[in-house]
Parts: C-alpha cells; sequence; structure tokens
C-alpha cells in the first residue's frame, strides 16, 4: 500500500491570470500558501480473487472492471494517462470538504499521480507532477481550472507561481521567520457553509477573459502580487500585515467585478462584519460562491471577529511548506 497526503491551499493574490485563456496572451502569476489540512490517497494492488478489477472508495464506492468504466473523472483520466488498466484499489480522504475553495481537486490529482509514481517506482519531480495534473484536469477532463492549485499542492509553501505561454515558474516568496509566524497568527478562515462546483462558477469569469473584459482589472491583479511581494519582503512587521490586509481588501473587490456569481448576500455580509470588527481585508478562497473565507486581522481584533462569525466555523490551520510526499509505502 502507499499513501500520500498533498496539501491544500490559499490563494492571496493573482487568482484568474492563472488560466490559460489569459496568461496564453498576456503574464499571469500568483501568490499563496499551502496549509496543514491534506487530502490523503491510498492505492494497493487488488486481488484477484475479486470480480472487479478496480476498486475506489470516495463519498461512493466504485467497484468497475476495466478504466473507462470509471466514474470519477480525475481517477479515471488519471489512471488512462499513465497507462494502467486495473488491479487497483484506491481510497480518497479529505480533512476538510470537497467544493470549497481550498484547491481540493487539483490537490487529489497532484496526491494520486505521487501515489501511483510511487506503486510504479517512477522518479517524477515535483514541477513534472504538477504540470502533468494541469494536463490531466484542463485537456483530458476538459474542466475549466486554472494552473496554480497544482503547483501549490505539489511543492508546497508560500510561492510566487509566474505563467505564459511557455512556461510555469515557481519561486518561494523571501520572508524572515518572525514575519511568516506573524502572517500566519493574522490569519483566519472560516466557512461559509456554502459549497459549490467551481467550472459552474467559472463559465462567466472565462467568456469574460476569453473577450477581453476582465483585461484591466486581471493586469491589476497580476501587478498585485508583486507589490505584495515588496510589501513581505521590506515592509517591519509591524505595519505588512495592515498594509497586506489592504491589499486583500483591493483585490477582493476586483475579484468580484470578474463575474456576478463569486460573491452573494451570505459572503457579503460575513465579510462586511469582520471588516466592521477590524479585519484589515479579506477574501472568499478560490472561484466564488462559498466553501471557505479568509482575513487578515490583527491579533487584539481577532477576539471581536471571532464572536461576529460566531456562528460559522473556524478552521484551526498552520502553513506547510512540503507539499505532496509519500507517508506511507508498503514494500
Amino acid at each position: 500500500m502507499i499513501i500520500s497526503k498533498t496539501p491544500l491551499r490559499l490563494s492571496f493574490f493573482g487568482g484568474g491570470t492563472d488560466y490559460p485563456v489569459y496568461f496564453n496572451g498576456a503574464k499571469g502569476a500568483v501568490l499563496g500558501t499551502t496549509i496543514n489540512k491534506y487530502i490523503y490517497v491510498s492505492v494497493s494492488r487488488l486481488s484477484e480473487f475479486f470480480d472487479h478489477r478496480i476498486r475506489v472508495g470516495y463519498s461512493r464506492a466504485e467497484l468497475v472492471k476495466n478504466v473507462d468504466e470509471i466514474i470519477h473523472p480525475s481517477v479515471r483520466e488519471t489512471l488512462k494517462f499513465l497507462q494502467i488498466d486495473g488491479n487497483l484499489d484506491i481510497h480518497i480522504f479529505a480533512d476538510l470538504p470537497a467544493q470549497t475553495g481550498l484547491g481540493s481537486s487539483s490537490a487529489f490529482t497532484v496526491g494520486l499521480l505521487n501515489s501511483l509514481h510511487a506503486l510504479l517506482k517512477k522518479e517524477v519531480t515535483k514541477h513534472q507532477r504538477a504540470l502533468d495534473a494541469i494536463h490531466i484536469e484542463q485537456n483530458l477532463i476538459k474542466e475549466h481550472v486554472g494552473s496554480q492549485d497544482q503547483m501549490h499542492a505539489a511543492h508546497g509553501g508560500l510561492n510566487i507561481i509566474e505563467f505564459s505561454k511557455d512556461s510555469v515558474a515557481v519561486r518561494p516568496v523571501p520572508i524572515t521567520e518572525e514575519k511568516l509566524a506573524l502572517l500566519e497568527k493574522s490569519l483566519t478562515i472560516f466557512y461559509t457553509g456554502l459549497t459549490r462546483l467551481a467550472p459552474e462558477i467559472l463559465v462567466e469569469q472565462i467568456e469574460k477573459t476569453r473577450s477581453g473584459d476582465n483585461d484591466t482589472h486581471l493586469r491589476t491583479m497580476y501587478q498585485m502580487v508583486f507589490d505584495a511581494e515588496k510589501i513581505i519582503a521590506h515592509e517591519p512587521p509591524e505595519t505588512m500585515v495592515c498594509k497586506l490586509g489592504a491589499l486583500l481588501h483591493e483585490a477582493w473587490r476586483l475579484k468580484k467585478s470578474l463575474s456576478a456569481k463569486i460573491t452573494n448576500d451570505r459572503i457579503d455580509e460575513m465579510y462586511a462584519r469582520a471588516m466592521a470588527q477590524g479585519a484589515y481585508g479579506g477574501k472568499l478562497a478560490g472561484a466564488g460562491s462559498g466553501g471557505f473565507i479568509f482575513f487578515l486581522v490583527p491579533q487584539e481584533k481577532q477576539a471581536a471577529v471571532r464572536k461576529a462569525l460566531g456562528d460559522h466555523l473556524e478552521v484551526n490551520f498552520s502553513f506547510e511548506k512540503e507539499g505532496s510526499r509519500i507517508i506511507h509505502k508498503d514494500e
């Protein structure tokens, strides 16, 4: 049995510029981090005594005789991509619900690739694994997904990811341990109670990007990545969080303009309550319309924000920097 452990992510700046429909004609960039909430994928060889040749366990159980019968699109297309035709037992576990804006779908694809590579004793770099996950999701499954979640999940850490038509580059954000700890302590994450299918939310945004209607906002959001990097690198700790929060507030305002489906009354109410209690700024994670929302809040105001959002579950988290990894391997 092989078990992989792959982190979820928070995307701070640049989301929307990581779609090929945009960065094939202009540069894209995002700044985000992985957190210690994970997708686990176990893979083992299935005994020949069963009538089925593949078992896939998640919110449902699939027992099939060939790859084409698999309903789960990522499992089906990943097995086809790796040319694996059967004798597999695959199980999926998660720390947090799916379809909530933390990159769980792409984290799963990266984690499944990692587990299968280990099963096949195949050496693949983190970066290539992320590129393969992007190919599977965008070209084989043909989902409306961006290109940042796979990179975050594979590499781990607080990174800037830059996109162009010809390449994807990942580099760590320059930050001291003191500032990293302060940033972590200043973040609060709450569950809106809403789940959603990201590809459905993204249809309008992608069409507006394709037509050029979003170009002005996306260029500004791209530049915010490097503005944030300067704040993190050069501002003293006492002003870094405040300035990042203000920039995050502006990023949320621009994100909402990309599509009418990104926000709703419940999300707007949560955001207003947090800001009224002293949050510097915040943003909904992921495509929009639900999932998790996070805020940068000075530590002396966090109790008030938690009280104001007391009817919503809070995520107890910390940053992580390892990315997808194998945590168990039976020889």
